[in-house]
């Protein structure tokens, strides 16, 4: 029988076939650590020599260290083997090798077939209606356990820590300063610069102050303000509690018998709430500064002229419009972001998808909140 070699240097792992008198020989030797990178394979037609029916033993006096690499060559091996019809005797291997081979098949499990989809959008309708209705209630419900943790602690009974809350009191508010005013400013500055290019065609230069004014008051500010916090802050809030929820914090909280709605959540949606109006009120500020700046440079307008105009145009009641709706929206924003955070899942690709999913229904959701607020405002006459 002709030698098929796999010939390397002295220490390397190399096998090859030889023949005896109980048929044919696999001899082994060198060390087969996986680290090394230098694990010879075993190629598909290795056994093209054996005539059917004859059995394969092994011969590995000079076997030096091995690890799973030397496992996957003989896997292959035996997989050969079984196809050729070739009876692999593995009682000459190493005993810890000759059992790690035994729980390997034959030959690998063919994959499963794709779960086959009936149409049904029926059925596919009904069940995204159920699973919707089944988060808002508890989303409903995540929103009144802390409620009810917030009257807890406001009577001195509750688990939230006030250092907790200081702490993201600080994070949504004063460390947001910065983009808020940036984005209301370039807000007011686009629609004073909208406003000017076609009032000025009817000499109503003026009316830019009152335009910038309602707009900015009764919408963009609120609205701008809340996208802000969803992407910023709500994602945060998402990514820290899956952080937790993976590191298992989450489930050591609940051991110890401590409520995560008082504890971890309520503090969150509290500095929303507490942050979210003053934010509002800076964000006009800010965008009737940046309507100021393009009316000044743009328009005919002197400045009092246009502070007067502001004034004049907007009620009180468009700023408690727009509180209120700056409240409605920290704790969408709130309620939301923390409860993504518990669903996500305990790896680290789960942290990403659950900031991910926070910014994005954070957003869709202040701008449908906006539109309801909208058709309110329309029914009430404000």
């Amino acid at each position: 029988m002709e030698r098929l070699v796999n010939a390397t240097d002295h220490g390397q792992p190399e096998w090859h076939l030889d023949s005896d008198a109980s048929g044919t020989v696999v001899v082994l030797s060198g060390e087969w650590i996986a680290q090394d990178g230098r694990i010879p394979p075993f190629p598909a037609d290795g056994l093209r020599q054996v005539e059917k029916g004859q059995g394969i033993a092994f011969r590995t006096e000079s076997l030096g260290r091995w690890d799973t690499a030397l496992i996957s060559f003989l896997w292959d091996l035996k997989q050969q083997a079984t196809r050729a019809g070739l009876e692999l005797r593995t009682d000459t291997l190493p005993d810890s090798a000759r059992k790690l081979l035994d729980l390997l098949p034959e030959q690998p499990a063919p994959p499963p077939a794709p779960p086959h989809r009936a149409f049904a959008p029926v059925t596919a309708v009904g069940a995204y209606t159920i699973d919707s209705l089944t988060e808002i209630g508890t989303v409903t419900e995540l929103g009144a356990e802390t409620a009810r943790g917030a009257l807890a602690a406001a009577t001195g009974r509750g688990r939230m820590r006030w250092t907790d809350l200081m702490s993201n009191v600080r994070d949504a508010g004063p460390s947001a300063l910065l983009i808020v005013g940036i984005v209301n400013f370039l807000i007011g500055a686009i629609l004073a610069f909208v406003g000017a290019v076609q009032l000025r065609k009817f000499a109503a230069d003026i009316y830019v102050a009152s335009l910038v004014g309602i707009a900015v008051v009764r919408e963009m500010s609120a609205v701008m303000t809340a996208i802000i916090m969803a992407g910023r802050t709500g994602g945060a809030y998402a990514a820290r509690i899956a952080t937790m929820q993976g590191n298992e914090e989450i489930d050591a909280l609940t051991v110890f018998g401590i409520p995560v709605s008082s504890y971890l959540i309520l503090p969150s949606i509290l500095s929303l709430i507490l942050t979210m109006p003053f934010l509002y009120l800076y964000g006009c500020l800010i965008g009737m500064l940046g309507g100021f700046c393009v009316a000044i440079g743009m328009l005919t307008v002197t400045g009092a002229g246009y502070f007067h105009q502001t004034i004049n145009a907007i009620a009180l009641s468009q700023f408690e419009f727009g509180f209120v709706k700056s409240i409605f929206f920290a704790a969408l924003i709130g309620l939301t972001s923390c409860r993504i955070g518990l669903r996500a899942g305990r790896s680290a690709a789960d942290v990403g998808v659950a900031a991910t999913r926070a910014v994005v229904v954070g957003i869709v959701g202040v701008i449908a909140l906006d539109a309801i607020f909208a058709v309110i405002a329309n029914t009430l006459g404000i």
